[in-house]
Parts: C-alpha cells; sequence; structure tokens
C-alpha cells in the first residue's frame, strides 16, 4: 500500500461516464485507470467525441464520474463537499480551454488577477502576481489592454498566465492550440513546455496534434472508453 509521500500527483480509478439519452444509455468511459507523476507531461489523444474532454473535465471535477474515483496525492476528489472542491480548483489546478474564456472587457492583468481576488488575496498582492506571470509569457507590455483587443495568440497566453497565476500543481489544458495557426499554436507549447520545466508544473494536455503529443514526451489514446498507452509517434 503507498504511503502519502509514495502516492503520485494524480491517479485515475476505474473511472465511469454514462450519459442517458432518448435512445438509451451512452457509456463514454468505462473504467480509465491513469497516473500522472508530479511535474510529469501528459498528451491525451483519440478521435473527435470520444470523450477526451469529459475525462479532462472530471481530472479537475468540474463533472462528477458514474464510477470510479480520481485521486490527487491520495486524496479522493469526489469525497470532498463543494466548498472543498472550490477550493482545490482555485488554489491546485489551472486550466487552459481551447477558447480561452476570457472576459474580454477586462483587462489582461485583471483578467489573470481574477482567480486570487475570488480566493480573497489583496488586490495589491494579486497584480504583483499577476505581473509577474505576464511577464513570464512575454505580454509585459499588454498589461493594460483589453483582450478583446489581442491577437489570438495574446489571448491564449493570458489564459496560460491565468491558469499559472495561483501557483497550481497540474494544468490541464484542452486543445490549447487547436485554434491557433501553427506557427502560434508552437509558440504557445514552447510557452507550457517552459513553464513546466521552471516551475514543475504537471501538464496533462487533450490535442489532435501528434507534433504537440511527441513534445509532451508521453502519450495516451482514448479508444472504446478506456486509455491505451503508447509513443506518441504511434510506434
Amino acid at each position: 500500500m503507498d504511503t502519502p509521500s509514495s502516492q503520485p500527483l494524480l491517479r485515475v480509478e476505474k473511472l465511469e461516464k454514462s450519459f442517458a439519452t432518448g435512445e438509451g444509455r451512452i457509456d463514454v468511459l468505462r473504467g480509465v485507470d491513469l497516473v500522472v507523476e508530479e511535474g510529469e507531461c501528459l498528451a491525451i489523444l483519440g478521435q473527435s467525441g470520444v470523450g477526451k474532454s469529459t475525462l479532462l473535465h472530471m481530472l479537475g471535477a468540474l463533472d462528477q464520474p458514474s464510477g470510479g474515483r480520481v485521486l490527487v496525492r491520495g486524496d479522493d476528489l469526489f469525497a470532498k463537499d463543494a466548498e472543498e472542491l472550490a477550493r482545490f480548483r482555485n488554489e491546485e489546478l489551472g486550466f487552459v480551454f481551447q477558447f480561452h474564456h476570457l472576459l474580454p472587457e477586462f483587462t489582461a492583468l485583471e483578467n489573470v488577477m481574477m482567480p486570487g481576488l475570488l480566493r480573497g488575496i489583496s488586490p495589491a498582492g494579486m497584480r504583483e502576481r499577476a505581473e509577474s506571470i505576464l511577464g513570464e509569457v512575454e505580454l509585459a507590455e499588454r498589461l493594460h489592454h483589453r483582450v478583446g483587443k489581442l491577437s489570438g495568440g495574446e489571448r491564449q497566453r493570458v489564459a496560460v498566465a491565468r491558469a499559472l497565476v495561483m501557483g497550481p500543481s497540474l494544468v490541464l489544458a484542452d486543445e490549447p492550440t487547436g485554434n491557433l495557426d501553427p506557427e502560434t499554436g508552437e509558440r504557445v507549447a514552447d510557452l507550457l513546455l517552459e513553464l513546466n520545466r521552471s516551475r514543475g508544473t504537471a501538464l496533462v494536455v487533450v490535442t489532435h496534434s501528434e507534433v504537440l503529443a511527441a513534445r509532451l514526451g508521453r502519450a495516451v489514446v482514448l479508444v472504446e472508453g478506456g486509455l491505451e498507452e503508447r509513443s506518441p509517434a504511434g510506434a
């Protein structure tokens, strides 16, 4: 039996997700098992509609499984109450989505400050944190631009900064380069990998891109409701 010190960052055990439809039950996830270690990078590949985003949402406790467990350092996410889950998502997880879900009427700085302000951290303290992380993602000159006026690549970098500003141990990214041109997508991938190296933040990335998967170094494929481990190149 694992001791607390030997627990992986993330362990998924027999995770299931089903949906009821007018034509009967659809089993999307059928007993998924997965382990992600501290600081690891993982790509989740698979055809459209197989449940990759559904899996990612359950890893982040944004959706409830039909069965199974998601444990972070041995702690069962779905044994927590709503307040504990909200605190966990705010402090331990970062999310990056294909469509960045920023607030367009606010500046880059205000968007990145938001998670900490919601947590009750002082505006002065969050401003310092947000300015620092925006500098790391090369947006120091764009702090006070409304995100609606930024380019697609700049918005995604703001989204990455927002995901990392609270110092999470795990970032979950759903097609973070899928809505960008290849050159801009490569820059966002560079950024994610550099922040993984410099901060030790684990990355779990849903992607259709074999190129991005190869750069992450480890890949699993979601097939018929289960995960298959394979090399990113498909060997």
